[in-house]
């Protein structure tokens, strides 16, 4: 069966709480979906793990649950694509298959002292002009350094050539392909560029930050483009044969399938945590305003394209620990409804910087804070105030990301928004009331899925190019500001205020 005669792509959507199996039409619509949540282990204040082979085996299943909702098999389907939770960090062994250590993950913090001693008196940008990261505990190359030095016998199977790492996309990838049986053991351009260990411009790894961490080349996946055939299904499995033909971290994947293909066009990610991306182009733009240069997308043989990116660490996951380790509410959907119970957030505001603030800021010392509590608040106001963190940390990102761009010409006229709280009218609502700009929600909301398929599916021949992807894009909802521009300030004002109770709490006595 040709390609032409295919009729689905599937995407491996491996998130930070669960991971998601989706088949895709010619259309970009769902054909059917298989979803698995995985454990999230905390050891440790500050420490976040994840289970590497529970996360493989999460995904056979979701694979099979997805083919039998849809009554497809392989023959049916022309590619794969992965996208993933991006900086989680795995180290394993190629001969064995069994991971030294749980998965790190993104939002962990256990790291900061390394990235302390690596900054030096040269600062947290020791590497940015090389990189367009600044040291910190959210990449992965940190994450690398505490495994070998502190696993018995890590750095020691690390240098004899034994030990492999990858982001989470590298670790399906070798698995899909084969594992100890031949797996292919690549990453993409948009995953290396999370590392902190990957020259952002040559698009190779760089030897002189290898050594500053002490992480042996040998351990490194191949860098290839976001659209190419890297391999095909392992020989025993539900995807035998199938071309593995496109891979890109969440956030850029989000980027593709919003078709934000044009220099200036943004789009923003509800997630686990947010991540707003602008495009710039075939150049690497270097922030002077607290935001990430990172690689959007490369397509085969086609130059890179760049982006600058706000990533904020904690916005659903907030939703998540109102619910699980406070008991305010039930399920997910239950915040908007105890929002809106109360007409605005009674005077309290909720800064949630559990890992502490990401960009703007990059404050690896501030702590979750509420505060303006009188004794007027109750749980409706805590609910409005968990929500309108989300919007209030994405403001502070156009912010920064305007600033950065206005010496390019860029201004913002509207944001594209994905993920799972866009489906709140609520947060939206309030969102483009304190952007000052419509907030527009596209008909097939799972962008991130979506932009690995486009990327597998280009590769093999069963979209032409990026243009199939702009005309499968259609509007699904819009929302216009109407608040006042006062009302919009004393607002700002008041969050920013907040924001400096957050600061300085980690100390020697607190670490």
């Amino acid at each position: 069966m040709s390609t032409t005669d295919k009729k689905y792509v599937l995407a491996i959507d491996q998130g930070t709480t669960s991971s998601r199996v989706i088949l895709f039409t010619h259309e970009g619509t769902i054909h059917s979906t298989g979803q698995l949540e995985h454990e999230q282990i905390f050891p440790r204040a500050g420490w976040i793990e994840h289970d590497p082979e529970e996360i493989w085996t999460n995904i056979r299943q979701a694979t099979a649950r997805c083919l039998a909702q849809g009554e497809a098999n392989r023959d049916m389907i022309a590619a794969v694509g992965i996208t993933n939770q991006r900086e989680t960090a795995v180290v394993w062994d190629k001969s064995t298959g069994e991971p030294v250590y749980n998965a790190i993950v993104w939002q962990d913090t256990r790291t900061q002292k390394i990235c302390d001693e690596l900054a030096g008196d040269e600062g947290p940008d020791r590497y940015k002009d090389i990189c367009g990261l600044p040291l910190a505990t959210y990449f992965s190359a940190p994450k690398v350094k505490w495994i070998l030095d502190n696993v018995d016998g890590a750095r020691e199977r690390a240098e004899n050539g034994d030990l492999l790492f990858g982001t989470t996309d590298t670790w399906v990838l070798w698995n899909l392909t084969g594992g100890t049986d031949g797996g292919v053991h690549v990453t993409d351009v948009t995953n290396a560029s999370r590392t902190m260990l990957m020259n952002v411009r040559t698009l190779s790894w760089d030897e002189s930050i290898c050594a500053d961490m002490g992480i042996p080349m040998s351990m490194l996946p191949e860098i290839k483009s976001s659209s190419e055939v890297y391999g095909t299904g392992r020989s025993r499995g539900l995807l035998t044969g199938v071309p593995i033909a496109g891979d890109l971290g969440d956030q850029q994947a989000a980027t593709f399938g919003q078709a934000c293909f044009e220099k200036g066009m943004a789009k923003n990610t509800y997630g686990t945590g947010n991540f707003m991306l602008i495009n710039t182009g075939e150049e690497a733009v270097t922030s002077e305003n607290g935001l990430l240069t990172t690689v959007a997308y490369k397509i085969g043989d086609a130059d890179a394209v760049y982006a600058l990116e706000g990533s904020i660490a904690v916005t659903g996951s907030l939703v998540q620990w109102l619910r699980d380790n406070l008991g305010l509410i039930s399920s997910a959907p239950e915040i908007e409804r105890l929002a809106a119970t109360v007409d605005d957030n009674g005077g309290a505001y909720f800064v949630p910087a559990f890992s502490g603030l990401f960009a703007p800021h990059w404050r690896s010392d501030a702590r979750g804070a509420l505060v303006g509590l009188t004794r007027y608040v109750n749980k409706g106001h805590i609910a409005r105030a968990a929500l309108e963190a989300t919007a209030f940390q994405t403001r502070e990102v156009m912010d920064a990301m305007i600033a950065d761009a206005a010496s390019e010409g860029v201004e913002l006229s509207e944001l594209k928004v994905d993920g799972g709280m866009t489906a709140n009218d609520e947060l939206m609502q309030f969102q483009a009331d304190i952007l000052g700009v419509p907030v527009v929600r596209p008909k097939v909301a799972e962008t991130t899925a979506l932009g690995a398929a486009y990327a597998a599916g280009i590769a093999v021949g069963f979209w032409e190019g990026e243009q199939d992807v702009t005309d499968n894009w259609a509007e699904g909802k819009r929302w216009e500001p109407r608040m006042e521009e006062g009302e919009r300030d004393r607002l700002l004002r008041n969050w920013k205020k907040a924001v400096t109770k957050t600061l300085d709490w980690v100390d020697e006595d607190t670490d």
